[in-house]
Parts: C-alpha cells; structure tokens; sequence
C-alpha cells in the first residue's frame, strides 16, 4: 500500500524539479519528507479532539478557550516549536457560557424540544414553567413603527414565554450543494481578475437614497435590542427565536449588546419545534412551556488571548512568515469544522516541519486566533501590535513576508487567494504546483483590502500579503457552519491530511526564498477603506432573527 501512494508522488515532485520554465526551486527532498511524515505519522486526528471533545466549544472570553490555547502551547512546545505563549488582547466583554439547559412542551402535549441558548443572555434562575404566546413582527419596521406595533402587547407577554417571530418556511431541497468543486470551477475561480474591493459609499448618503430622506428602517441588531428592552420592561420570562434552518439545525449567535442585563433569557429553537409550538397557539390552544437554562459570566473573560509559537529562523530570523486560523469557536456545538480543523492543520503543518528538521531562513511563526467571531478582533490586535499599516508601519513591518490562512471547513485545500501583485501570485502558484494531485490547483490575487470574512484579511487591510486557502466545500455552509451539527464527526480525515501537507509545503517555501513574497511598491498600493465598519457578520433568516444579527 506504502508502494501505490508514494510512487506517483516521486515522479511528481521529479518532473517538477526538471522543469525548465520554473523560477521558483521548490525542495523536492523536504517535499517528500513532508508527504512522508505527514500520511506515516500523522497528529491530526488526536488534535482535533483535543479541541472538540476536549475544550469545545471554544466561545471568545471563556474559561474553554483559554484552556485550549494554554493546551495547544504545551502541544507544540512538545512537538519543538518554541517561544509558545499566549499573547493578551482586550476583548472589552466579560466572558459567558452556558452550563444547563432543559426545554420541555408540558401542554397540550408532552415532549422535549431541541433549544440552543443565545450567547451574553441571562439564565432562568431555576426552572420556569410558563403559557407561550406568539409576537409576530412587522417587516422593515423604524424604530416609531416597532414601537407602535410592540405597545399593543404589552399585557400579552408578561408572566409568558414568547415566540418572537412567525417560523421560517423552510422548503424541501431537492438538490443539495455539491461537497466536491470540480477542477474546471476552481480554475476559473484562478485565473478571474484580481478583486477590487467593493465600491465605497457613505451610509448617511446611502440610506437617504433608499428612503428618500424618510428615517431608515432599523437594522437588525437595533430592532433586537429595541424587542429585547420591550421584553424586559413589560415582564416576559422567556424569548425564542426560530433557527429557521431545516433537519434540526441551530445557529444561536449572541445578544449584540453583550450584556446579559439587557436581555431576557433567551433561545433559539430548532425550527420543526418553534412551527409545531406556532401552530398549536395559532389552532387556538393553550400551550405550556417548561425551561431550565443555567448560564454564567466571567469577569475575567474581557481579557481574551492569541496563541503563538514558532520554528526559528536562520539567517534571515528577523524576517517572518506566519500561518494560522482562528481558535474561538460558537457555542452550540463543539466548533469543529469552525475552526479547530483549521487549527488542527496548521498545527499540524507546524508539527511536520519541526519533526523533519528544517532550517527555515526565516521564521515560521503559527499564530490561533480568538475573537474572530466577534469580527477578527483577535488578529485585528495582533496586526496593530505588531505590524501597524502601509499608512503608519512598525518596525515589524518590513520584515513580513506573508501569512498563510485556513477557515473553510473540513475540505480539502483547492488553491490560494493573496493580496498582493501577479508577482506574489506567480510564486505561490510555482509552489504549489508540485501539489497538483492533491488537488491543489494554483493561485490568484486580490487588491482588496477589505476586512471581512476571515482572519487573513486583518493582514490585508493593513497592506500586508494575507493568504487564504480555497477549499472544497464540503457541507461547510450547509450543516457545519456555525451550526448544532459542527462537531468532530464532521472531520474528512483524508481532505485535513492532505490540507496540512499543502500548507506546510508552501509556507517552507516562502521561508527559504532568497527575496520575500512580492508586495505592492508603494504608487501601486491600493487605499484603504474609506470607512472602518465591523467585519460582516452571519445573518439569520429575516423572520427568525436570531437577536444580534450575527
């Protein structure tokens, strides 16, 4: 068997090596090595539960986190690498999680429900036992009009649990995604112009265009919190949401205030629930709901950490290449798709590197992110820290030379993405070219930079070469995502192994070459955005929001 996987690979990393239009000399002998300790001696899998079954879920400010990051320093630290450390950040919030939750129907029929508690919310201080009624909400409300439509049930839902929100009809989806892109799909993704970053408008102005100078609908988050308040000062015990997502999937994000006095206690609902409780009250029938939520916040937590650690360098030590993902995680399920595989495989590209003994030039420093949920606070700390921008550089500056980027799910590496000239494309593309049978397949180049979306762009919007991996998709933003269902079962044990081959090859790369990846010379640099908005959050279904837009 040890026969039929390494034969092709030989030849594959020989004819490379002949090629005569190559620039870019990629080390053949440490190529193998790689393929060798990663598929002979593989840590992968043991990492991934360590951070799911073990410390999962990982939310931003709590005692789970924390632990995962001092364990993950430990690991590596055993693995060779050196100078780990957990780096502060502040995160501003107290920390939160929830201990206990129980959800019962007690009338006019007995059964459990399936509930997922809204993170920064109050618990229920024992068990609640309460009639639910329905709060149906009208669409696009100003804060005058929600006011108004709110004022009429301001005797309805004292003393009860409310259904906030009519259910989200979810159809029956007679084509599901595909889990595998196919070769064509990825190249074209490739070789399409470079991004350019979306046009800027100011919202002042934008907002007067759509609504001819009349005051804008809310947003969602200031819709939630006007609900929220409404809920806490007319005496509601209890707030549900609808997941709106079919086959029992739940995305509970938080209360965007981040205070847990400025929301009731409150739950998001698998939607065959939320709709069997809707119907039953809108039949005309008395329903009685029992809850039981336990949670608990931590002081402490405002103080949040990024984890680091490193291969030294040799005579180019001064200068850095850095790979990572982001370590917080949600708290419905174990976070393993989002994103302990992305840390599991570049810790594990870490782990081959040090096991086979390179000597980088430069040093390989792997970095796992928290707050990235919150919008890639934690990376956006390290950046300015650090590096600061083109704009008003650190010293740190000069001497980066690229960080490497996983956060899409259990699939397998496709290509790259890096902001940066055609030149920084050409190299990436020449590196990974020997990596064709795993089916990684080139890169391309962006201009924009834009934040948004993942931890890479933190370098981007500085002005700094961030490099994200194109992966298969796999059910990444159908069941994983953010869900319920995103635990280590998830795990494509064959896609991770041969992501962490592909990133430690590159990131080897980019540490031996005699010059730093290409970036943009100064008259080519694209500005920066005109204003500074938090990253783009998930948003829920717009009849089941989820209380903070997340």
């Amino acid at each position: 068997m040890r026969k039929v996987l390494y034969a092709p690979v030989l030849l594959l990393v020989a004819a490379a090596a002949v090629s005569p239009a190559a620039e870019e000399r990629v080390d053949s002998e440490i190529s193998w090595k790689i393929r060798q300790e990663a598929t002979a001696n593989s840590k992968i899998l043991q990492t991934l539960h360590m951070l799911t079954d073990v410390y999962g879920p990982r939310l931003t400010g709590s005692p789970n986190l924390k632990a995962a990051g001092e364990w993950a320093v430990e690991q590596m630290q055993a693995w060779g690498l050196q100078n780990g450390h957990l780096e502060p950040w502040d995160f501003g919030r107290v920390g939160w999680t929830n201990e206990r939750l129980t959800a019962h129907i007690v009338s006019p029929v007995k059964d459990a429900l399936v509930a997922e508690v809204l993170a920064w919310t109050p618990g229920t201080s024992g068990v609640v036992r309460a009639p639910a009624v329905q709060l149906a909400l009208p669409p696009r409300p100003t804060r005058d009009v929600l006011a108004t439509h709110l004022d009429e049930f301001k005797d309805t839902v004292r003393g009860r649990i409310v259904l906030v929100g009519t259910p989200q009809q979810v159809l029956v989806a007679f084509n599901p995604p595909a889990l595998r892109r196919d070769d064509a799909d990825v190249l074209a993704q490739l070789n399409a112009p470079p991004a350019q970053g979306p046009q800027q408008q100011p919202q002042l102005q934008q907002a007067q265009q759509q609504t001819g100078g009349q005051p804008p609908p809310l947003t969602n988050n200031q819709m939630q919190e006007q609900l929220n308040q409404f809920l806490l000062a007319n005496g509601a015990l209890v707030r549900i949401n609808d997941a709106g997502r079919d086959h029992g999937q739940i995305r509970a994000f938080q209360n965007g205030t981040y205070d847990v006095a400025k929301a009731p206690p409150t739950l998001v609902m698998r939607n065959e629930d939320y709709g069997r409780i809707w119907r039953l009250l809108g039949d005309g029938r008395a329903v009685e709901l029992e809850f039981d939520i336990v949670n608990r916040t931590y002081p402490e937590g405002r103080t949040s950490n990024n984890v680091v650690a490193e291969i030294p360098g040799t005579d180019k030590a001064d200068e850095v290449v850095m790979l990572g993902g982001h370590l917080d995680s949600w708290h419905a399920a174990t976070g393993a798709t989002d994103n302990a595989v992305g840390c599991a495989v570049t810790m594990e590209a870490a782990r081959i590197l040090a096991a086979i003994g390179v000597k980088p030039r430069r040093t390989i420093r792997l970095a796992l992110w928290s707050g990235e949920e919150q919008g890639l606070l934690g990376s956006q700390a390290y950046v300015r820290e650090h590096f600061g921008t083109f704009e008003q550089p650190k010293p740190e500056y000069a001497k980066f030379a690229g960080y490497l980027n996983i956060d899409t799910g259990t699939g397998r590496a496709r290509g790259l993405t890096v902001f940066g000239p055609p030149a920084a494309g050409d190299v990436l593309r020449d590196a990974v070219a020997p990596l064709k049978d795993l089916g990684i397949l080139g890169a391309m180049t962006t201009r924009s930079r834009q934040r948004g979306g993942t931890d890479s762009t933190s370098f981007n919007e500085a002005g700094l070469p961030g490099i994200n991996v194109l992966q298969d998709p796999i059910q990444y933003q159908s069941y994983s995502w953010h869900t319920n269902l995103d635990t280590y079962e998830r795990i494509v044990e064959d896609d991770v192994k041969k992501s962490a081959i592909a990133i430690a090859a590159a990131v080897y790369h980019l540490a031996m070459r005699d010059e730093p990846l290409p970036r943009f010379a100064a008259g080519e640099m694209p500005p920066p955005r005109l204003q500074q908005q938090p990253a783009p959050q998930p948003q829920a279904p717009p009849a089941a929001q989820t209380g903070s837009g997340q």
